[in-house]
C-alpha cells in the first residue's frame, strides 16, 4: 500500500480505515481531556490538588487493563462495528458526569470509568487487520494507530483554548470536556451507519470458545496463566497508591484487593474451562502457535505505549514548571510527544512491512527508545527549550513507531483470536503505565525518564531471546489452518442463514 492509495477514498478499505483511525482519534480526544486542563481545574476548585491530579491520573488508566481484555473477546464474539460503536456512545457518559463533577466522589468515579475508552485501540486492530493482507497491513495498522494516538496531541493543542478561550470565565474547562463527550456520542453512530466488519465474500473467524484465549500446549497455558497475573496486580497496586495518598479508607482497599482476587480466580477458571478440553482432545499440528510471542509483545507494549501513556499525562506539566511557562504553551510543546505519532507510528509499521524482518525492525526499536528516555532524563532547566523538544521528539519517534511494529506482527499471530492478543497487549501497554505513573509520585521527572528507560532495555532482552519472525509474514493471505476454514465457512454459512430470515421476515410483514 502507497501513501497515493491511502488517498483513494474509493477504495473500501481505505474508507474503512479512515473511519477508523478517527474513531481512534475520537477516544484519545476524550480519554485524554484532563492533562492539558489540570492546573486550570485547580485554579477553578481550590480544594484540587496537585494530589489529586495525579491520583486522577492513575484512574485514568487503571480500568482500561480489564476493559481491554474484555473489549478483545467481545469484538472476536460480535465483531468490531458494534462494539466501537456501542463504546463511544457509552463512554460519553462519564465524560459529561466528569464535566460537570463538583465533588472528588463524582471526580473519581467518572474518570475510572471513562478509562475504559482506551480499550477501543483494540477494536481498530481488528476491524483494519480483517480488511488489509499481511504485506500491507503494519503501513495500515501503523496509520490507524498513529493517526489516531494523535488525538491525545489534539487535545493538549485545543482544548486549553476552547475552555481559557472560547468558552472562557473560571469554568470554561468544564465546556471544553463536555465537548469531547459530544464528539464520542456523536461520531459512535456515524461509525455504526458508516462500517463493516470485514470485506465482501469474507466472514469474520470466531474462537472456537469464548471466555479465555486459546492455547497450543499446556507450557503456552501455564504462560497465559502467568502473563495474566499482573493485569490484576497492576489494578492492586493502583489501588494501594490511591489509598495510600488519602483518597481512600484501608478498609475499601482490602475490599477492592479481594475483588481483584476472586476476578484473578475467575479468569484462570475461565482459561481451564477453556483449553483443558482442547489440549485433551489435541491441537491440530497446523493449527498451533506460540504464546511465547505474545508474551514478547505484551513486554514491548507495556514498554512502548506504557511509556508513552505516562509521558503525556506528565510532560504538559514538566515543561510548564522545568521552563516556568504557562499552561497553554506547555501544553502546546508537550503536544510535540503525541504529535510526532503521525508520522512514526505508520513508520514503524512501513519498516515493519518493507525490512525484510518484522523480528529485527522490533528489536532496533525498542534500543533506540532506551537511548531516547536517557536522554529525557537529562533534560533540566539550563537546557535550550529547542533542544529539549528535539529529543522529546526524536524519543517519540522511537516509542511510537515500536508500536507500530508491534501492532504489525500481532494481527499475524493467530488470526481468529487476533482480538483477545491485541487485548492483552493492549492491557499490558496500560500495565506499564499504571506502574509508571504509580513510580512517578514516587521520583523527580528526571528519575522517571530513567526508570522508562530501564523498562525498554528489558524489553528488548525479552524480544531477543523468544520472539520469533510470524509465519506469511510478507504475504498476500494471513495463515490460516484447517480449522480456521471451517470456522469461517461455518461463520459465512450462518450469515446467509440471517439474510434469508430478513428476507423472510420482511416479506411476511409486506404480506
Amino acid at each position: 500500500m502507497t501513501v497515493k492509495e491511502f488517498f483513494t477514498f474509493k477504495d473500501e478499505k481505505v474508507k474503512i480505515l479512515h473511519f477508523c483511525w478517527f474513531a481512534f482519534f475520537v477516544s484519545f480526544f476524550a480519554w485524554y481531556n484532563m492533562a492539558p486542563l489540570a492546573t486550570t481545574m485547580m485554579e477553578d476548585m481550590g480544594w484540587l490538588t496537585p494530589e489529586h491530579i495525579a491520583a486522577l491520573g492513575i484512574l485514568n488508566v487503571a480500568l482500561t487493563i480489564p476493559a481491554r481484555i474484555v473489549i478483545g473477546s467481545l469484538l472476536d464474539r460480535f465483531g468490531p462495528r458494534i462494539v466501537y460503536s456501542g463504546l463511544l456512545i457509552i463512554m460519553s457518559i462519564p465524560t459529561f458526569v466528569f464535566a460537570f463533577g463538583d465533588t472528588w466522589a463524582q471526580l473519581m468515579v467518572s474518570r475510572l470509568i471513562l478509562g475504559s475508552i482506551g480499550a477501543s485501540f483494540v477494536v481498530g486492530i481488528r476491524m483494519v487487520a480483517e480488511w488489509f493482507p499481511p504485506k500491507h497491513v503494519g503501513f495500515a495498522e501503523g496509520i490507524y494507530g498513529g493517526w489516531g494516538n494523535f488525538g491525545s496531541a489534539a487535545a493538549a493543542m485545543f482544548l486549553p483554548w476552547l475552555g481559557l478561550t472560547l468558552f472562557g470565565g473560571d469554568e470554561g474547562w468544564r465546556y471544553a470536556v463536555a465537548f469531547t463527550g459530544l464528539v464520542c456520542l456523536i461520531y459512535g453512530f456515524v461509525f455504526y451507519f458508516n462500517v463493516k466488519d470485514t470485506p465482501d465474500g469474507r466472514s469474520l473467524i470466531k474462537p472456537k470458545r469464548t471466555g479465555a484465549m486459546e492455547v497450543s500446549s499446556w507450557k503456552d497455558m501455564f504462560q497465559l496463566i502467568f502473563w495474566t497475573i499482573p493485569l490484576g496486580g497492576a489494578l492492586a497496586l493502583s489501588a494501594w497508591r490511591i489509598e495510600n495518598m488519602g483518597f481512600m479508607s484501608v478498609n475499601v482497599l482490602y475490599a477492592i484487593w479481594v475483588v481483584i482476587g476472586l476476578v484473578f480466580v475467575y479468569q484462570i477458571y475461565q482459561i481451564l474451562k477453556v483449553n483443558i478440553p482442547l489440549l485433551k482432545k489435541g491441537v491440530p499440528e497446523d493449527d498451533k502457535y506460540s504464546f511465547k510471542n505474545v508474551g514478547a509483545l505484551n513486554s514491548t507494549y507495556f514498554a512502548n505505549f506504557g511509556a508513552e501513556l505516562a509521558i503525556v499525562s506528565m510532560l504538559p506539566m514538566f515543561f510548564q514548571m522545568t521552563f516556568s511557562l504557562t499552561p497553554s504553551t506547555a501544553g502546546i510543546i508537550a503536544a510535540s510527544f503525541a504529535f510526532i505519532n503521525l508520522l512514526a507510528r505508520p513508520l514503524g509499521g512501513i519498516l515493519s512491512d518493507k525490512m525484510g524482518s518484522r523480528r529485527n525492525v522490533m528489536l532496533v526499536y525498542m534500543i533506540g527508545i532506551t537511548a531516547g528516555l536517557v536522554g529525557m532524563g537529562l533534560i533540566d532547566s539550563n537546557w535550550p527549550i529547542a533542544v529539549a523538544v528535539i529529543v522529546t521528539v526524536v524519543t517519540s519517534m522511537f516509542i511510537q513507531g515500536a508500536e507500530g511494529a508491534t501492532f504489525a506482527i500481532i494481527p499475524m499471530i493467530k488470526k481468529r483470536i487476533t482480538g483477545q492478543v491485541a487485548g492483552m497487549a493492549g492491557a499490558f501497554g496500560n500495565v506499564g503505565a499504571t506502574v509508571y505513573l504509580t513510580l512517578y509520585t514516587f521520583v523527580t521527572p528526571q528519575q522517571f525518564f530513567f526508570i522508562l528507560a530501564g523498562g525498554a532495555f528489558v524489553s528488548f532482552v525479552v524480544c531477543y531471546f523468544t520472539l520469533e519472525e510470524p509465519k506469511n509474514a510478507f504475504s498476500d493471505d494471513y495463515y490460516m489452518s484447517e480449522d480456521d476454514l471451517l470456522l469461517e465457512e461455518e461463520s459465512l454459512e450462518e450469515e446467509v442463514a440471517a439474510t434469508k430470515e430478513s428476507v423472510y421476515a420482511a416479506k411476511r410483514k409486506i404480506d
